[in-house]
């Protein structure tokens, strides 16, 4: 006979994925059952010694019964059989007390037996009575009987008897398990109870949360997947309030940039035949240089270095799309110059509709790099004329003329930068984002790029840039530090 050959692809082995895990509502119901089991179990020891207590005090007060029928009982004792009768109601074996100075006995034997413990129930502290109810519980004295002590009624000064443990303990036991069902019964409803109604106020809103997390998760920017706040005044409603806010502005920044990578995707492609075009107007430039007309040849020079700047700045046109604008090439700059050139560039001057001052001090120097700091001004003087050219189609003919001044000073360890202008101001939408691309414009219409874009190469040269609050039109203020280049 021949052996079966084992086949090691028909065996298949299942791999366990772990333990199935409670979700919250789940462990919050077990933890609610804990936790009343708990608090039952520190009300079940002075519940049972309260009982204890109880039941000794019973046999008590029939034993005082007792004691006073020996007090009024005749001299020659109590007729045969009435003894006995007394005992048995009592459930004692021996019933003594002391009258007068006298000790009264009502015994079934001449001589009663040895008692295994006595318990004196005048001074009984509660401690003290959790700690016998226990021992009744677990350590009974099964063959010897106990001695109980306690305050008598009438002319009795104490009364005592002596009893078996056995029906005490049956008692606690069954007293026991009574309270263990009721207990039972109080924890399920209780913890059911609790279960439903925060399962309603809590886990229910905090499931609709997390579902609500895990679709905006899958398509964040969707406006429909941000979650709808409740009217709830509770943490869950400010949490779900503060989940929408949250929701809306990161879909809001998600869709910011993803307009920035489309459109560092388009810059990337026309970045290369933009250069080329602007690197043989510059070769053409070069000849202007060499021509007889003396107007041409003093503008060639300008010209030439506008033309390397704006190929310079193709070269760095894709880093705004990065987030990584080169580090600064520091040397000193006189600002008065670099105003003058940017000027130039927007032709603003005296004969032009918008009245220009530059009031730099000419000594004025600067350790920057020149073409960022030009960027920077280029931007904040163009935003300027811009809302000088909109507010001109709506100025009084009594209101001054439109006006741009760019002041400076050196203060302290900062050299500050201040362009003002008497136009219409930044509208109030503009505000919150003003430095933000797409978000901070102040022009209608406009991306707020060349903003964002000052911004952040005023913070590449260590500096801040802020608007002031001004009584009329703009005033943006450029503070940058004031170093002092080598030697």
């Amino acid at each position: 006979m021949s052996s079966p050959v084992f086949d090691p692809q028909s065996l298949s082995i299942s791999v366990p994925r772990g333990p199935t895990r409670l979700g919250l509502s789940a462990k919050l119901l077990l933890l609610t059952i804990l936790f009343v089991m708990l608090a039952e179990v520190l009300i079940y020891l002075p519940s049972v010694a309260n009982f204890r207590r109880n039941w000794l005090n019973d046999r008590l007060a029939a034993a005082q019964i007792a004691v006073l029928v020996l007090e009024g009982s005749p001299a020659e004792g109590l007729p045969d059989g009435i003894e006995e009768r007394l005992l048995e109601g009592v459930g004692a074996s021996a019933i003594a007390a002391r009258v007068g100075g006298a000790r009264r006995l009502l015994s079934r034997d001449s001589m009663p037996r040895e008692v295994g413990k006595t318990v004196d129930l005048r001074d009984q502290s509660w401690a003290s009575a959790i700690m016998d109810a226990v021992a009744t519980l677990l350590n009974p004295a099964r063959d010897m009987p106990i001695r109980v002590v306690g305050q008598a009624v009438g002319q009795a000064d104490f009364v005592e008897m002596i009893i078996d443990e056995t029906p005490l303990r049956r008692a606690m036991i069954t007293f026991s398990i009574n309270l263990t069902l009721i207990t039972l019964l109080i924890s399920v409803l209780t913890a059911g109870l609790v279960y439903l109604t925060l399962n309603w106020l809590i886990v229910q809103p905090i499931r609709h949360l997390a579902a609500n997390v895990m679709e905006f998760e899958n398509d964040p920017e969707n406006p429909y997947r941000v979650i709808e706040p409740s009217q709830r005044a509770d943490e869950i409603g400010e949490a779900e309030r503060a989940l929408a806010r949250m929701q809306a502005t990161l879909a809001d920044d998600l869709r910011a940039k993803k307009h920035l990578a489309e459109l560092g995707l388009a810059v990337s492609k026309i970045n290369h035949d933009l250069r080329n075009m602007l690197a043989a107007a510059q070769l053409m430039s070069d000849r202007l240089t060499e021509t007889r007309d003396p107007r041409i040849r003093s503008f060639a020079p300008r010209l030439i270095a506008t033309l390397d700047r704006a190929i310079a700045f193709c070269q760095a046109t894709l880093a705004y799309g990065r987030a990584s604008e080169a580090p600064p090439s520091l040397r000193e700059v006189k600002l008065h110059r670099l105003v003058a050139e940017q000027a130039e560039l927007l032709s603003l001057g005296r004969e032009g509709p918008i009245g220009f001052a530059n009031q730099v001090p000419d000594a004025l120097t600067l350790a920057c790099d020149p073409d960022q700091m030009a960027r920077v001004l280029s931007n904040l003087m163009r935003n300027a004329v811009q809302a000088l050219e909109r507010g001109a189609a709506t100025r009084d003919e009594d209101a001054a003329a439109p006006q741009l001044a760019i002041l400076a000073e050196r203060r302290a360890q900062d050299v500050v930068l201040r362009v003002v202008d008497n136009g219409p101001g930044v509208p109030p939408r503009a505000r919150d984002n003003l430095f933000q691309a797409f978000r901070g414009s102040v022009t209608p219409g406009g991306t707020g790029l060349g903003l964002a874009i000052a911004a952040e190469l005023v913070r590449l040269h260590g500096g801040t840039i802020e608007l002031e609050n001004a009584p009329q039109g703009a005033a943006f203020r450029v503070t940058l530090p004031a170093r002092r280049m080598a030697a």
